[in-house]
């Protein structure tokens, strides 16, 4: 086999690969003679069809099955041979010429890039320092009677926080217009879900009461046809209902797990939860720094197929989760995503590599059991990660994930400083 390649622009290669005329013709030969044993043709007997014939019939085919197994044993071993690491799968282009007992294919491809690893000597990695006070208590265990609120119809006018039931009919110069209209809709005054504007003109509104809202649609509202436009809306409250929030008690705490209805179990319990989503909080923010970081202390050039590859799968993942299968998308809303999850990608693979690092099953269990701890029943969370290799395998990735920030740390200038719960939950939601 003789190989020769050929470097292309950038990451691009070009190898031509030759494959022994001998070799190819003598497989040639051998499955021939396997087709023989069983070829069933009219006219022959089974078994006994001459060769000059079965090369007639099969020749072709048979020679185009073993140059395809050919091509995939002599890439691989010709990319080892070359050292060679290619980003994707190749482009094969075949150059074959039997009669001259040529048999040889070109392989484009784009190579991984060589990376000359940094670490984070000199970089400022801020880490935040922050701890669970009793406020930060109090003021959970009020969103928590928030999220589990009810509503009562009250006889009176509407006030923020209220929920109205409205049916309304929107025109614009008079005439209706598509999705204007709704039925015993629900809506929060306060929580800006409508139009800037639309909320605020049925304060004080009562249930029957019905009244004519004036508004304007922002010139970025996402109906083109409506942005920028001035629109009348007739409303009809159906109903008015305040807010309740339930006591504090033995039933409330009972809905969080506290079965003996004691606060300072549901508070000591409260507190740990919080306690674990400010660790996670931390260790979040100080991943992305490391990360960053690592990112600018490392420039690498990109292998387009693996960014191509990067913008399908994030393509695939937002259909998903807006239940879009068949969605059309534009490659530029992830390109950038894309560059930075590869560039990341080859970074953290290099440090994997050049530091020899390997989760130890401790620390992939103690992370198990930590994801596992959020749960009713956490021995069964457990149990289902260690049933499948694949899923214990997303756990491991985060265990390697965590062995490099802590690696790239040892060589990072890390500022400590001081936060609140509030303040990194908040940012963190916002992001």
């Amino acid at each position: 086999m003789q190989v020769t390649v050929e470097a292309g622009e950038g990451l691009a290669r070009r190898m031509t690969v030759e494959l022994p005329a001998d070799d190819v013709e003598q497989q040639v030969d051998q499955r021939l003679r396997d087709v023989a044993r069983q070829a069933r043709l009219p006219g022959f007997r089974p078994g006994k069809v001459p060769m000059r014939v079965l090369r007639q019939r099969f020749a072709e085919s048979v020679r185009g099955e073993v140059l395809g197994e050919m091509v995939q044993s002599s890439f691989s071993q010709a990319v080892a041979e070359q050292e060679l690491r290619p980003a994707g799968r190749p482009e094969i282009e075949p150059d074959i010429d039997a009669d001259g007992r040529r048999y040889a294919y070109t392989a484009s491809f784009e190579v991984l890039p060589e990376i000359e690893l940094h670490d984070l000597g000199g970089m400022r990695i801020v880490r935040p320092v922050a701890e669970v006070a009793d406020a930060d208590v109090d003021r959970m265990i009020e969103r928590l009677r928030e999220q589990r609120k009810t509503f009562a119809d009250v006889d009176r006018g509407a006030q923020e926080g209220d929920r109205l039931t409205i049916s309304f009919v929107g025109s614009i110069d008079g005439e209706p217009f598509e999705g204007g209209s709704a039925e015993r809709r629900p809506l929060v005054l306060g929580k800006g879900e409508f139009i800037p504007g639309f909320e605020q003109q049925l304060e004080g509104a009562g249930a029957g009461e019905e009244r004519v809202v004036e508004v304007t649609f922002p010139e970025d509202y996402p109906a083109e046809r409506l942005a920028g436009r001035a629109a009348q809306f007739q409303v009809t409250v159906e109903a008015v209902a305040e807010p309740r929030l339930p006591e504090v008690d033995a039933d409330f705490m009972a809905a969080f797990g506290i079965g003996d209805g004691d606060m300072e179990h549901f508070r000591a319990d409260v507190r740990s939860n919080m306690e674990r989503e400010l660790r996670q909080r931390i260790e979040a923010k100080v991943k992305n720094a490391v990360m960053d970081a690592l990112i600018e202390a490392n420039p690498v050039e990109l292998p387009a197929v693996l960014v191509a590859e990067e913008i399908q799968a994030l393509k695939g993942q937002t259909r998903q989760a807006v239940g879009a299968g068949s969605m059309e998308l534009p490659d530029e809303l992830f390109a950038d995503s894309a560059q930075r999850r590869v560039k990341l990608g080859l970074v953290v693979a290099e440090v994997v590599k050049r530091h020899d690092l390997t989760p130890a099953p401790e620390r992939v269990r103690a992370l198990v059991e930590e994801m596992a701890a959020t749960y009713e029943r956490p021995e069964e969370v457990i149990e289902y990660y260690y049933a499948d290799p694949r899923r214990l395998s997303s756990v491991e990735a985060l265990a390697m994930e965590e062995m490099v920030v802590e690696r790239m740390l040892e060589s990072a200038d890390v500022v400590e400083e001081e936060s609140t719960f509030d303040a990194l939950t908040e940012s963190e939601s916002d992001a």
